[in-house]
């Protein structure tokens, strides 16, 4: 094993005792919700078992915590991921007259997306229905824009901001002259 496998192999018990207590759960309690036994849970965090990856799941489940976060070394909060302007990867080709820039992670799609989309004058992005449930929040950022939703049509200006279906056929077109907006594209579980 590497020394960076045996550095998050020795802190994962503290780790999941951790998480266990700040969320106030007894053994007996993270036993009842993940079916891993009391006995088998105190001895991870003791350090004197080394849990296998299903019995890691089904306790990083029951904890709600993410079963990676858990396995990564060090805290993220004291660092800031940086993504330059010219680094951001665009689509051009779909739609007419936009220019979409990706601004949420790969991890990301089809979860939480984020895009900073730009139209020309009468641009439009044409969309099929996406997943059940979805939904978008879009931002205008400048001009303005019509977005239909399914049978629903509406106006959106400079700062306002509208949500709607994004499991229906919609469409996003700018007004006589260029818009800018920021969508955010949510998807339910």
């Amino acid at each position: 094993m590497t020394e960076k496998t045996n550095a998050i192999l020795a802190a994962l018990p503290a780790r999941l005792k951790d998480a266990r207590k700040s969320q106030g759960l007894s053994l007996d309690a993270i036993s009842n919700l993940s079916g891993v036994s009391r006995s088998m849970v105190s001895q991870i965090e003791r350090g004197e078992s080394s849990p296998t990856i299903a019995t890691l799941w089904n306790l990083t489940r029951a904890l709600n915590v993410d079963f990676a976060g858990l396995l990564e070394q060090g805290t993220r909060g004291d660092e800031i991921d940086v993504l330059k302007a010219a680094e951001v990867p665009t689509i051009d080709n779909i739609g007419t007259g936009c220019r979409i820039a990706i601004l949420s992670p790969p991890e990301e799609a089809g979860g939480h997306e984020v895009y900073d989309i730009t139209f020309s004058a009468q641009g439009n992005l044409k969309s099929q229905p996406h997943a059940h449930g979805a939904i978008e929040h879009l931002t205008v950022l400048e001009g303005q824009v019509r977005v239909t939703s399914g049978t629903a049509t509406t106006t959106v200006t400079t700062g306002d901001t509208a949500r709607y279906a994004a499991d229906v056929h919609h469409e996003i077109a700018a007004i006589d002259e260029k818009a800018r907006i920021f969508l955010i594209v949510k998807s339910t579980p």
